[in-house]
């Protein structure tokens, strides 16, 4: 009874503490559908319209940018933003719903990278501050309605014990979630890893060099209750302790409250939630929300001892953070199956990993034909829901697919021969990148896209935009982050692409190949007739296309995938369209060439 009571009051508590404060129920308990708007900031899509009525081209700028931040594949509000840009001159964007615990992290390791640690120490220390409170925040905002996800509300018959243990299971998971969502950014699935040990390894090395070794032993001994087995820290731990030795008691130095607290918490939460997956029968796997993968991006080292010079001191626990382990082994170097294809650079030579240029893939006479063809198929638009400008407000877009090339060849439209042309060089790249790349199991074609980007006249002048923006094929692409997040709506099962391009005849247009900041370019090629560009489709090979300022730059665009569950549909009802011409007797294809024999 007396426990009951304090909930009652509790209950009677929060309600009398509700309506004063926050208006009636129907003010601020928002139906789903709302609340799912509001976390996709819905709101501000509307609002960039209404600034562009009263002309208000900052605000309508930063309600844009706001959306864009949480809607990162949205290529309207994307073709918005370089309109802004192009418009208002330079546009300084602001995120009006930023998480400043996020914001202060972010500012917080552009000064670690720039070794001002005074001020990265400033800004990680306020970070760690929003933490808490924001996690606060989160820890309430879980008290409020829960759904019972396995049982319909007006058929919910449980007993009392039965009713509350499934009502606070669902509060607890949401609480013991609170560590992701506060390491999430807007727009994200993903969470960055190891988010909140990552502030103490900064900190502890950034206090170490402005010569606060307290601090950094504070610090270091912080991180280490999330990771006790941490080689790196443990010594860097010792390090700090060598130095203090004479002036303070190292053992009276603590991990910070705060970091134990929350901890503690997490650990009892996990207990109980998995006694109750045990007992009752929920559903429920322990998530690993403080990955290791997630480390300092640099190259410092610890010393081998304490012995060592203070001025050498620890440097960083952790190398460059390493790539998540690919599901397959990465090779390449393999056969190009055709005597005229030849070779030009490998990965190394690009910059890169898993990338190869080659060139004389078709030959001039088919570059021409593939042109002829597409002159009489392709569509603006096409593939883009028709929009004809969907990356860039100054060239116009068209495409088209094998099925259409076929089709049309079929209904007489185009000639026959020319169209299957279009089907057998595509086949013959697929061959080639499984080739090369020597992979174990087929590539099959996940979608094949004849395109043409065409320069606007009159539209050229100080441009300062992409053809087609810096961008992942399976991934989406976090700059800031310096991630690449691998979930919807990205195509995720994407594994190689490549590109062969039909002709050089235009200005602009050259292929690049950036760092996962988008910024800092570290290949770029020039398209010509017959040269093909291949490259996995991760993280690992950030890309995009340069302003095309004159002329039409056309290519054949594949992606291809090791899923066949993910195989081009259009790709295997053109397979059937070519089965049923050979029963036809219409002839060969022009590309029907032996490979090499490797023998």
């Amino acid at each position: 009874l007396p426990f009951f009571g304090s909930v009652l009051r509790r209950a009677d508590c929060v309600r009398r503490c509700e309506e004063p404060r926050l208006g009636a129920v129907s003010r601020h308990r928002a139906a789903e559908e709302v609340r799912a708007d509001f976390q996709r900031r819905v709101p501000y899509s509307y609002l960039q319209r209404a600034y562009i009525q009263l002309n208000k081209l900052e605000e309508a700028a930063n309600a844009a940018h706001t959306f864009f931040m949480a809607n990162p594949e949205h290529m309207e509000i994307q073709q918005d933003l370089e309109n802004y840009k192009t418009t208002a001159g330079k546009v300084s964007l602001i995120d009006q719903e930023a998480r400043q615990h996020m914001e202060d992290y972010s500012a917080g390791v552009r000064h670690y990278d720039k070794e001002e640690y005074e001020l990265a120490i400033e800004f990680l220390e306020r970070a760690l501050k929003g933490y808490y409170s924001e996690d606060e925040d989160c820890q309430i905002m879980c008290e409020g309605p829960q759904r019972f996800e396995e049982h319909e509300y007006l058929d919910y018959k449980a007993g009392l014990y039965e009713a509350i243990a499934d009502h606070y299971m669902q509060v607890l998971a949401c609480k013991h979630d609170c560590v992701r969502e506060l390491a999430t950014r807007s727009g994200r699935i993903s969470p960055i890893e190891n988010f909140l040990p990552l502030h103490y390894d900064y900190l502890q090395f950034a206090y170490y060099r402005v010569g606060d070794y307290v601090k950094a032993l504070e610090c270091a001994k912080s991180y280490l209750l999330f990771h006790p087995d941490d080689e790196d820290v443990l010594e860097n731990a010792g390090y700090y302790e060598g130095l203090l030795e004479g002036t303070v008691d190292p053992a009276t130095i603590k991990a910070r409250k705060e970091a134990k607290t929350l901890l503690r918490r997490h650990k009892l939460e996990s207990h109980l939630l998995q006694v109750a997956a045990a007992g009752l029968g929920y559903a429920y796997t322990e998530p690993n929300y403080w990955n290791r993968y997630g480390a300092r991006q640099d190259e410092h080292s610890v010393p081998s001892s304490i012995s060592s010079e203070p001025e050498d001191g620890p440097r960083l626990s952790l190398t460059k953070k390493p790539m998540p382990k690919p599901d397959r082994e990465l090779k390449e170097g393999g056969p190009l199956l055709y005597s005229d294809v030849e070779f030009v650079y490998n990965s190394q030579q690009l910059n890169g990993t898993q990338r190869v240029l080659l060139d004389n893939v078709i030959s001039e006479e088919q570059c021409r034909e593939l042109h002829r063809v597409a002159s009489g198929i392709m569509l603006a638009g096409d593939g883009y829901r028709g929009k004809t400008s969907p990356h860039t407000p100054n060239e116009r877009f068209e495409g088209a697919t094998v099925l259409k090339a076929l089709k049309y060849g079929y209904e007489g439209r185009v000639p026959l021969k020319s169209a299957r042309l279009f089907y057998d060089i595509s086949e013959k790249a697929r061959r080639i990148v499984e080739s090369y790349f020597l992979l174990n199991s087929t590539l099959y074609f996940s979608y094949t896209h004849l395109v043409c980007r065409t320069a606007l006249s009159g539209q050229q002048e100080r441009r300062n935009d992409l053809s087609h923006p810096i961008h992942a094929d399976n991934c989406l692409l976090d700059p800031e982050a310096n991630e690449c997040w691998k979930e919807p709506p990205a195509y995720t099962f994407r594994d190689y692409s490549a590109l062969l391009y039909m002709n050089a005849d235009f200005e602009g247009g050259e292929f690049i190949f950036t760092e996962m900041d988008a910024k800092t370019v570290t290949a770029s090629i020039k398209p010509k007739c017959g040269r093909m560009i291949s490259f996995s489709s991760g993280g690992e090979n950030p890309h995009g296309v340069k302003a095309v300022t004159k002329g039409q730059r056309c290519a054949v665009a594949l992606w291809f995938t090791l899923d066949p569950l993910y195989r081009e549909l259009e790709r295997i009802q053109a397979d059937e369209v070519i089965a049923m011409l050979d029963q036809e007797h219409l002839g060969p294809s022009e590309m029907d060439i032996n490979p090499k024999d490797e023998l």
